[in-house]
């Protein structure tokens, strides 16, 4: 019973079609290599610089930002405000970046 069910043309198709992408979803669902935990694991540094020099921006940002505007931090529209300011400031970093010339 077995045997003539792997024959049917559904079970091969289905075995053909869904086996790679279901061992690739596999792999990538337990693979945390990506993560976090396992950079610090690895590493053994809590903190990338690059990521506490981020947080130490933004906390300037929003000190700034509550210095200039008065009780700003409690309006909706606050955290959609930082984001913008940290994105503009990241994005003239990388146009400065762009005009080095390393040679």
């Amino acid at each position: 019973m077995l045997n003539r069910l792997k024959n049917l043309k559904i079970v091969r198709n289905f075995k053909n079609g869904i086996s790679p992408k279901l061992r690739w979803l596999m792999f990538a669902n337990n693979n945390d290599k990506s993560s976090a935990d396992y950079i610090k694991m690895i590493s053994g540094v809590d903190e990338l610089k690059s990521n506490s020099d981020e947080l130490r921006l933004e906390a300037m940002v929003r000190e700034q930002l509550k210095e200039e505007f008065p009780n700003i931090e409690n309006s909706k529209s606050y955290e959609l405000l930082v984001d913008a300011v940290m994105h503009n400031l990241k994005k003239k970093q990388l146009q400065a970046t762009d005009n080095i010339d390393f040679s």
